[in-house]
């Protein structure tokens, strides 16, 4: 295989765009520029799927499970291997020395020709994420495909980077004086920990799941998959590619394996305290990704879990632009997005716009309008809105409906292609902020937990400043993936960078146009922050890879 020829340009190309932070993909994001016969074969591939055994003549299989359920309804009816750990976990570690020995640089280009491979397949890939997590085609082609793809790059660039700080060896002398100086030769290895364990979420499998797993493969460490149960296919996909590019790169397949648990198993559990698991990269909800960070003590454990993502609206130069902005932000994907979000704080006084004054219940008024309008089109608001992914997020929406004030009741849309998807629009629910009601220890106002799905709080606060007190709060205590803010003043604006900088949340500052606060661009924006409670990692920085290896010397009298 011609890896440094094919892949080194781009690794290259990665490492310099994590220095500058500046726009660069490799990975094209529009449907026609995979060719013209792509969407078919995708489709095509997609189908040849179904109804099938997914074979990956993986070790230790002890039987078949499956039972994915597209939420457009059609079961995928696909088996897959369930591993007998016993003996799967020792065959992954047997391939480690070599992979060790191959050094940063081969890793790096093997994990790149994987993700090409990845890429070729990207419409193949779109349908098989659109029917494990609901996401809209459009949808399950970009984040699924090309920014997943990204972030897998980037976590690698960023394992190189780390890797290559230290040089691979040095001559050491020391001088004596009159005597002969000490001098020593010193090799230094970078060594994986041990095997990585991913464990996979519904909503967007390869997106999340794939910095995890490039940033263990890139350091040394085999990778061990664990789907979630609702969402298998993407990544078994993405375990076969990498399965076939180690075997022909001349490194055991086994790097990469395939862990599908029967209903009901937990396996995830059990795999997440055993002594061979030494890295876990987890996205999912806060109750289990604290249950990881408590119990499995052997491993290092990277978690994304859920937080209470918060709009400050103060003031405005674009009320229209804000409106639309928002609207935009609170419909995508059915607000099943960790970056959605949930709480809009605005000054029960009213807020100052381009238009004049407008009043708390004017902003709120024209907010549902514009959510309103964006989703009139049925056909429109089924391309933004996908499927709701499970029956929970239904019954959080259907619920979220009597906690207050209804400024945008739910409608329930009917897709023509898929009769039995769930889909629904937003609600936007009125709520009372004061701060009466949350800055007791004990408060149980229903706006600081999150509701995930496509439930939305307009809160009403006495000023900019409760705001930023109730931010403060929110971020501290419940964690945030995202905030986003609207104001004329720079002072305000000031306040609002203090808090973020305080608590450690990723701030986006009176977007009106094509850049949404809950979407990010690898090699530029980080995901997170890893100093809040919503996750302990940021995606991606040196902190996310640097642990994931560790550099062992060599000393040698030369």
């Amino acid at each position: 295989m011609q890896l440094t020829e094919t892949h080194r340009p781009t690794l290259d190309q990665a490492l310099e765009a994590i220095r500058t932070r500046a726009y660069w993909s490799p990975h094209a994001e529009h449907p026609k520029a995979y060719g013209e016969s792509a969407p078919a074969d995708g489709l095509a591939a997609f189908e040849a799927l179904r109804n099938t055994r997914f074979e990956l003549d993986q070790p230790g299989t002890d039987g078949w499970t499956g039972g994915e359920v597209s939420p457009y309804g059609p079961e995928l009816g696909i088996e897959y291997p369930h591993p007998d750990l016993d003996v799967l976990l020792p065959a992954m570690r047997a391939g480690m020395t070599a992979w060790r020995e191959a050094g940063p640089e081969t890793r790096a280009l093997v994990c790149l020709e994987i993700l090409s491979r990845i890429n070729a397949r990207t419409h193949e890939f779109a349908h098989a994420v659109m029917h494990t997590s609901g996401q809209a085609f459009m949808m399950a082609f970009q984040a699924g495909g090309p920014h997943a793809q990204d972030r897998g790059l980037e976590a690698v660039a960023y394992a190189y980077e780390e890797q290559t700080r230290t040089p691979a060896a040095a001559d050491w002398s020391k001088p004596q004086g009159k005597r002969d100086p000490l001098e020593l030769r010193k090799s230094f290895t970078t060594a994986g920990r041990g095997i990585s364990l991913l464990i996979g979420c519904n909503t967007f499998p390869t997106w999340n799941g794939y910095p995890g797993l490039f940033a263990s493969l890139a350091t040394g460490n085999p990778v061990l998959v664990k789907p979630h149960p609702r969402a298998v296919l993407p990544l078994a996909l993405t375990v076969r590619v990498a399965r076939e590019v180690l075997a022909e790169a001349g490194f055991d397949p086994n790097l990469v394996a395939l862990a599908v648990e029967r209903p009901g198993e937990g396996i995830a559990k059990t795999l997440a305290v055993r002594p061979e698991i030494k890295i876990i990269d987890y996205t999912g909800s806060t109750a289990f990704g604290d249950w990881l960070e408590a119990n499995a003590r052997q491993a290092q454990v990277h978690t994304e879990k859920a937080g209470v993502n918060t709009v400050v609206v103060d003031s405005t130069d674009n009320y229209k632009g804000m409106l639309s902005n928002l609207a935009f932000s609170l419909s995508l994907y059915s607000g099943q997005m960790c970056t959605t979000p949930q709480n809009l704080l605005i000054p029960r006084d009213g807020i100052t716009t381009d238009v004049g004054p407008k009043s708390y219940d004017e902003v709120v008024t024209d907010l549902a309008a514009s959510v309103g309008g964006l989703l009139g089109d049925d056909a429109r608001a089924n391309a933004l809105l996908g499927a709701l992914v499970n029956p929970d997020v239904k019954a959080r929406l259907d619920a979220a409906a009597g906690a207050g004030e209804v400024a945008l009741p739910s409608r329930k849309i009917t897709n023509p292609e898929f009769p039995d998807a769930v889909v629904r629009t937003p609600v936007i629910v009125k709520l009372d902020g004061a701060r009466k009601l949350w800055e007791g220890a004990d408060s149980d106002a229903v706006f600081l937990s999150e509701c995930f799905g496509p439930v939305s709080f307009a809160v009403a606060v006495d000023s900019t400043a409760d705001a930023l007190e109730l931010l403060r709060r929110t971020v501290r205590e419940r964690g945030a993936m995202t905030v986003g803010a609207y104001t004329t003043s720079e002072a305000t604006e000031r306040s609002i960078e203090d808090v973020c900088l305080d608590e450690s949340a990723q701030l986006s500052l009176n977007l009106t146009g094509g850049v949404y606060v809950n979407q990010t661009a690898a090699f530029s924006d980080f995901h997170g922050s890893g100093g809040n409670p919503a996750a302990n990692a940021a995606l991606c920085d040196g902190a996310f890879v640097s642990n994931r290896f560790r550099v062992v010397e060599v000393r040698r009298q030369a």
